[in-house]
C-alpha cells in the first residue's frame, strides 16, 4: 500500500512516527472534541498516576493532547503523546486522568525503515538528530512492506522524499546500510561517459490560446516563458494540466534539495550544459546547466537557470551535482520570440542593451513594465526555426503595442 502522510516526531530510538493524511480530518475534529470538553488547568489534586494509564496533557501551546503514561518519577511524569508520537517529562499539573477517547486508536503510526540496518545496529544520536531535522512536520510517501508482529509493534516501511528513498539516503551518508539501495547512485556524481541532460517542455500546439508568465527577458522581442496553468482561461489542455503537474513536484522535490543540498558532491566537470544545482542570491538552490568559464583565478562559471531563463556568474562554491531523479521533470522556462514588432529607427534614446544594442534600455524596461506580474496569454504562430509567439496583456491586447505607442517599437508585418 502507498499513501501520504505527514512526519510528527522522530523517537529517540529512530522510530518514525506518522500521521496517514487520509487521518488529518478526523484528528482535527477530535482535537477540537478534546478543547471543547478539557479547559483551565490540569489535576490540582494528589493523584497516584500508573504507567500506562491513559490522560490528557496540556501542552506547551496550552492546547489539551491526549497522552498516555510512560514513566513516574515524584512530581514529574513521562508521558507519550498518542496522536503525535513524541516523549515529554511534564509536572503533573499539566495533566488530566481520562477514560474519554480512549476508544479511539492513535492516529500516529510508529515506523521502521524497512531491510535498513544502522551502524552500530541502533541509530546513533547524530542520525537521530538527523532525521527530526530532515522530517519533522514534513509531507512524505509511504510503501508499506510489512505489518508488524503485535498491535504495539513497528510498520516496516520504505519512505520517500521528493522522489528519493530515505534508506538509500541515509545509507549515502554511512547512517546505516541498506539493503534496497538501487537508487543511491541518484546523489551522486554523473560517472564515466554518461552525459545527463534535460528534458525540454512540450508546446501548446499552434494557433492554440494559453496562460503563461514572462520569467527573464533578454531584450523586448527575447523572453523566457512559463506555461501557467494558474491562469483564468476557461479550460487547460493536456500540455497544460501536465506542465502545472510537473510544477509542483519539482518544486516539492527542490524544497527537499535545498535542506540535504550540503551532502551533495560539488562540481568537478565543468562540461558546457551539464545540469547542475546552483545557488542564486535567495539563497536558494535551483536547476542550472553551465554555459561557460568566464573567469579562471578563482574560477568563476555562467550558468543558466533553466526553470526561470535567468543567468547568474557563480564560483563553484555555489554549484553541486544534480540528483538524477531532478532531471525527469521538463526545464519549466522556454525561450520564445515575439511577433509584430521590430526596434524603432526612430528610438533616439542613447542607452543601449549592450549585448543587444539595436533595443534602448527604456524600450526593455518599458516591457518589463507591460510583462511583469501581469496574467499573459499566449499562441504559437511558428516553432521552427525558432518558437516566435504572440503575446497578449491582461487587457486581451497585443504586448508590444505600448511600445509602438511610445515611438519605441515598429511594426514588423
Amino acid at each position: 500500500k502507498i499513501f501520504q502522510a505527514v512526519v510528527s516526531c522522530i523517537g529517540g530510538d529512530g522510530t518514525i512516527y506518522i500521521i496517514p493524511k487520509l487521518f488529518e480530518t478526523a484528528l482535527n475534529k477530535l482535537m477540537a472534541e478534546i478543547q471543547n470538553t478539557f479547559k483551565g488547568l490540569g489535576l490540582l489534586i494528589p493523584y497516584c498516576w500508573k504507567k500506562g494509564e491513559a490522560c490528557v496533557v496540556r501542552g506547551s501551546d496550552t492546547l489539551w493532547y491526549r497522552a498516555k503514561i510512560v514513566e513516574v518519577s515524584g512530581s514529574t511524569l513521562q508521558v507519550q503523546y498518542i496522536d503525535r508520537g513524541y516523549i515529554e517529562s511534564i509536572p503533573q499539573c499539566h495533566l488530566y486522568p481520562t477514560t474519554f477517547y480512549t476508544g479511539i486508536p492513535p492516529f500516529c503510526i510508529p515506523c521502521q525503515l524497512y531491510k535498513t540496518l544502522p551502524i552500530g545496529n541502533f541509530w546513533q544520536q547524530d542520525a537521530v538528530d538527523y532525521l527530526q531535522e530532515l522530517l519533522k512536520n514534513e509531507e512524505v510517501e509511504i510503501h508499506v512492506k510489512e505489518l508488524p508482529d503485535n498491535p504495539e509493534g513497528k510498520l516496516s516501511i520504505s519512505l520517500y522524499f521528493g522522489g528519493m528513498s530515505l534508506s538509500s539516503f541515509m545509507a549515502y551518508q554511512k547512517y546505516c546500510v541498506a539493503e534496497d539501495c538501487q537508487d543511491i547512485q541518484k546523489l551522486g556524481a554523473f560517472e564515466g561517459d554518461l552525459s545527463p541532460s534535460y528534458l525540454l517542455q512540450p508546446l501548446p500546439v499552434p494557433g492554440e490560446t494559453f496562460p503563461v508568465t514572462v520569467t527573464h527577458l533578454v531584450s523586448p522581442k527575447e523572453v523566457y516563458i512559463c506555461l501557467d496553468s494558474s491562469g483564468n482561461l476557461t479550460k487547460h489542455s493536456a500540455t497544460e494540466r501536465d506542465a502545472s503537474h510537473d510544477s509542483e513536484s519539482l518544486n516539492k522535490a527542490l524544497k527537499w534539495c535545498n535542506k540535504i543540498v550540503k551532502t551533495l558532491p560539488h562540481l568537478t566537470n565543468f562540461k558546457k550544459e551539464l545540469p547542475c544545482l546552483a545557488e542564486y542570491v535567495d539563497g536558494l538552490w535551483y536547476r542550472a546547466k553551465l554555459l561557460s568559464i568566464t573567469q579562471l583565478v578563482p574560477v568563476q562559471i555562467l550558468v543558466q537557470f533553466v526553470d526561470y531563463g535567468t543567468y547568474l556568474v557563480a564560483p563553484t562554491s555555489r554549484l553541486r551535482h544534480i540528483p538524477c531523479h531532478l532531471l525527469k521533470y521538463p526545464i519549466q522556462a522556454v525561450r520564445v520570440l515575439l511577433a509584430g514588432f521590430k526596434p524603432s529607427s526612430d528610438d533616439k534614446n542613447v542607452e543601449r542593451i549592450p549585448y543587444s544594442p539595436e533595443w534602448s534600455l527604456k524600450a526593455l524596461w518599458t516591457m518589463v513594465d507591460c510583462v511583469e506580474g501581469k496574467r499573459l496569454s499566449a499562441s504559437i504562430i511558428t516553432v521552427s526555426p525558432e518558437v516566435t509567439i504572440s503575446l497578449y496583456g491582461d487587457d486581451k491586447n497585443l504586448v508590444h503595442l505600448k511600445l509602438i505607442e511610445m515611438g519605441l517599437a515598429e511594426l514588423d508585418q
